[in-house]
């Protein structure tokens, strides 16, 4: 990343260059991160609209925080997680891009990133956002926010990453299986994502607020808060709005983005789910029965 452009991404998340290369640090990037850059489909939609040869947005750090910057848009997983490692890295973190299998079917169709701090890394997943990094042991980890909670088990000699996401009717389960990847492999698994991704057809966009998750999935807008979910169904007027006031996308993507298929797709209810309802291959452990080691979940 150029200089310049990491001052103007550190000043935009109200961050300094003397961040720590502690946990202390890597907590207040993270947490800035995740309180700033959404995780939506509005560039890659775009660009699959315009049917244009050439990569698909975001997956060079620099283009992805020009147009954050710019027009307030993040992306999915693979440019997201790109960005952050290359954020992390020029601070002088000890970051490594991984990859893993969200839904865990087997199949690598999800980047994230392992941050070595002394003898233990920390998960910073730039699509899950959880407010703050993950323990990676080998005990069972139980956050404790209910609005993002998350469970950590090492299950087959692997890490998953259960997490409460609406409007999945269960937990979802992300496997990590492939560590200390290159950009090149991000790179190829973005560009695989054309042909198959669930966020290739319709509008989703997804931001934290403060004591809040804000999701906008097709035209319906899901709140969730310690009180619950409240999901609304938007009106084409109601959709605009929200992705402009509550997501931050620029008029200019809006403007573009209004002229793709998958804006009238989204007005249409997606087709149900093959396979079980529940949405994951395995049912999620009941880890309250299990011991949680002290002080495992940080404060949030």
């Amino acid at each position: 990343m150029e200089q310049a452009l990491i001052g103007r991404v550190l000043e935009r998340l109200t961050l300094t260059r003397d961040i720590t290369l502690d946990l202390d640090g890597l907590r207040s990037v993270y947490a800035a991160w995740c309180a700033s850059v959404p995780f939506d489909n509005t560039a890659k939609l775009i660009a699959l609209g315009s049917q244009l040869p050439g990569k698909l947005p975001g997956i060079d750090a620099d283009e992805f925080f020009n147009r954050w910057l710019t027009h307030g848009v993040g992306g999915t997983c693979w440019p997201t997680s790109n960005a952050l490692f290359e954020l992390l890295h020029s601070l002088g973190f000890e970051v490594r891009r991984c990859a893993g299998s969200m839904r865990d079917t087997g199949v690598i169709s999800h980047g994230t990133l392992k941050v070595r701090i002394g003898d233990r890394d920390w998960l910073v997943d730039s699509s899950m956002l959880t407010n703050f990094p993950l323990p990676l042991t080998q005990e069972v980890f139980i956050g404790s926010d209910p609005v993002f909670p998350i469970e950590i088990e090492v299950h087959d000699g692997a890490h998953v990453i259960w997490w409460d996401l609406p409007p999945n009717a269960a937990w979802i389960p992300c496997r990590l299986l492939a560590d200390d990847v290159t950009h090149e492999y991000y790179l190829e698994r973005y560009e695989a994502s054309r042909a198959r991704s669930p966020f290739n057809e319709r509008i989703y966009a997804r931001r934290n607020l403060t004591d809040a998750m804000l999701i906008v999935t097709g035209n319906r807008r899901i709140l969730k808060t310690r009180s619950g979910v409240v999901t609304t169904e938007l009106s084409d007027a109601e959709l605009y709005r929200a992705l402009r006031e509550e997501i931050g996308v620029s008029e200019e993507l809006l403007a573009q983005l209004r002229k793709t298929p998958a804006w009238k797709m989204s007005f249409i209810p997606p087709p149900p789910a093959a396979g079980a309802a529940s949405g994951s291959v395995r049912e999620k452990p009941d880890f309250s029965r299990r011991s949680v080691p002290s002080g495992a979940s940080p404060s949030t």
